[in-house]
């Protein structure tokens, strides 16, 4: 198996009180893979991902543990200037809402030959016409004359394809797509990701799907990791993630999904996510675990190895096999 583009180890985002909002984060990401990473609204999904590209948003929050290697070098170590040069260039990144991330002064053919230029040095005729080329890529017709308009001047799936197409006009090997279907309607959801589809077969790029909806997953996905409050509690390939989930959160998940046909009110998880500045002393989906017992209530379970390469954190897996104790 190829070495993985992008590695993440242990990664840890705090706060300046001592807040872990992602906690021991880790996962592999490889050539023409598409990753999704799951979880309900505030798990650290957006957080997790912005830590990638070191884009943290406030001063109040750090990296304060762990690695992110994109082909053998550490991000998180790397020099402010040097981690610029890798924004864009190395990995690009598709934000949850494109309307408040392309500026809305600027014509978005001028947004993206300013990258270019950045970053590849091309002049002005150069990064105009890779500029239009970009839109291209995405889908956009008539790239010439659109890339003259404006944010507003695109309805919402061109803009998301606009943000895209600006992610992606360096040709970055990686791809952090936050939410990219979000607000927009089913047709242009699927539009946006056969795009993303056809970039990874097309073009090998790796790429980062971030979302809470297991049908886009089950769609797109070659793989899924789901975050639970800051951490990860599975890791499978998509496939045996949807067909036996081991962990009863990403049971549960499944559970509320309308993935197939069926009559009546789709299933809840019962209760809320904790504050993570009032964590359980044990599991933190224990107060909310149908299969919870004493153990799980006094130790939080590590993400351990599984057969066939899964990964899951819960004494208790939904299979049924035993897990190393803690003592």
């Amino acid at each position: 198996m190829s070495a993985p583009r992008l590695s993440v180890s242990n990664l840890e985002v705090s706060t300046d009180t001592g807040i872990h909002l992602v906690d021991g984060l880790s996962f592999e990401l490889r050539a023409g893979e598409i990753l999704g990473l799951v979880g309900e609204s505030g798990s650290g999904k957006t957080m997790a991902c912005r830590a990638l590209m070191r884009l943290l948003p406030g001063a109040r929050l750090a990296i304060t543990g762990g690695a992110v290697r994109l082909d053998g070098r550490d991000l998180v170590r790397l020099p402010e200037r040097e981690m610029c040069a890798v924004r864009g260039r190395e990995i690009g990144m598709i934000f949850q809402n494109p309307a408040s991330h392309i500026d809305p002064i600027m014509r978005i053919g001028n947004q993206i030959a300013e990258a270019i230029r950045l970053h590849e040095g091309a002049s002005r005729r150069e990064a105009r016409r890779a500029a239009v080329e970009a839109l291209r890529r995405v889908g956009i017709p008539d790239p010439e004359s659109r890339s003259r308009s404006h944010a507003h001047e695109f309805s919402g799936g061109m803009r998301q394809r606009a943000m895209i197409a600006l992610a992606l006009a360096c040709r970055p090997s990686v791809l952090i797509a936050d939410e990219p279907t979000t607000a927009l309607d089913v047709t242009v959801q699927a539009q946006v990701l056969r795009l993303l589809m056809h970039l990874r077969d097309t073009e090998g790029v790796s790429i980062l799907l971030v979302t809470h909806d297991l049908g886009v997953v089950a769609q797109t996905c070659d793989s899924v990791a789901v975050m639970y409050a800051g951490r990860l509690c599975e890791k499978a390939s998509t496939r045996a993630l949807l067909e036996k989930p081991l962990h009863h959160y990403a049971a549960g998940l499944i559970r509320c999904q309308p993935l197939s046909e069926g009559v009546g009110p789709l299933d809840t998880i019962a209760g809320q996510p904790p504050a993570l500045d009032a964590l359980p002393p044990g599991c933190r989906f224990e107060p909310r675990c149908p299969g919870a017992s004493a153990l799980c209530h006094e130790h939080l379970p590590e993400l351990h190895d599984h057969r066939a390469g899964r990964g899951v954190a819960c004494h208790h897996p939904l299979d049924g096999s035993a897990v190393e104790r803690p003592s």
